[in-house]
């Protein structure tokens, strides 16, 4: 008789737990296809990119123009290689362990990948600089007005955890993906609701861009800019 309720108990378990993945799948499908439409009338002022590694969604800025200096914060100084000729800065939000602890798909560990969906570990922001961009199926190009770039950069400079002297905080690590890249503290906790492409998605609709009403993938972001 216990036997058959525990089984009876996990049955309903499973069933629901797959119910629930139907739904997060059909709703992530849903609305990432619906789409929040681009702001008219906006001038042309400041070009921006997004870029895929073909999971994660980083936003592409100037390093520097008479907006904003990533450089006073960002530090180049922070990055292996100290190269001060890049143009261009990708910035991302993720789960601080995925970030640190699992540079490969292959490397992920079944602790790693429950703690970021269900909100236990903190997030952290990957800053990669780019000496250049190139166009192309991963990587868009949008043309931004000044005052969408302001309100971008007041987005993400919001996304930042800050010290006490109001200064970010820069994550001193050997997990470095590259030379040129850097990590960060940052506010919010990453889970199945908010991931690093819904942070992605949000700026983007803080920037008056076309975006998904809501995505938890890539797919959904670069579907809205399909064919440019």
């Amino acid at each position: 008789m216990i036997i058959k309720k525990t089984l009876k108990i996990l049955g309903y378990a499973i069933g629901g737990f797959a119910a629930f993945v139907v739904l997060y799948l059909i709703a992530a499908f849903i609305l990432s296809w619906l789409s929040v439409g681009k702001e008219p009338g906006a001038s042309n002022d400041v070009g921006i990119y997004i870029l895929t590694n073909g999971d994660h969604t980083d936003v592409v800025l100037p390093v520097k123009n008479q907006l904003k200096d990533w450089s006073r914060e960002v530090k180049f100084e922070n990055t292996i290689s100290h190269d001060t000729t890049s143009k261009y800065i990708a910035l991302g939000w993720g789960d601080k362990g995925f970030y640190l602890n699992t540079p490969t798909w292959a490397q992920l560990k079944l602790s790693a990948a429950f703690k970021a969906a269900f909100a236990l570990s903190t997030s952290a922001i990957h800053a990669t600089y780019y000496r250049n961009m190139v166009v192309s199926g991963s990587c868009k190009k949008l043309s931004i007005s000044n005052n969408q770039y302001l309100r971008l950069v007041a987005f993400i400079d919001s996304s930042f955890k800050r010290d006490e002297n109001g200064q970010v905080v820069n994550i001193k690590t050997n997990a470095n993906y590259n030379n040129n890249d850097a990590f960060y503290d940052a506010k919010r906790k990453y889970n199945l609701f908010y991931t690093c492409n819904t942070w992605a998605n949000n700026a983007l609709k803080a920037a008056g861009q076309k975006a998904c009403v809501w995505t938890p993938f890539d797919k959904g972001i670069f579907y809205q800019y399909r064919g440019e």
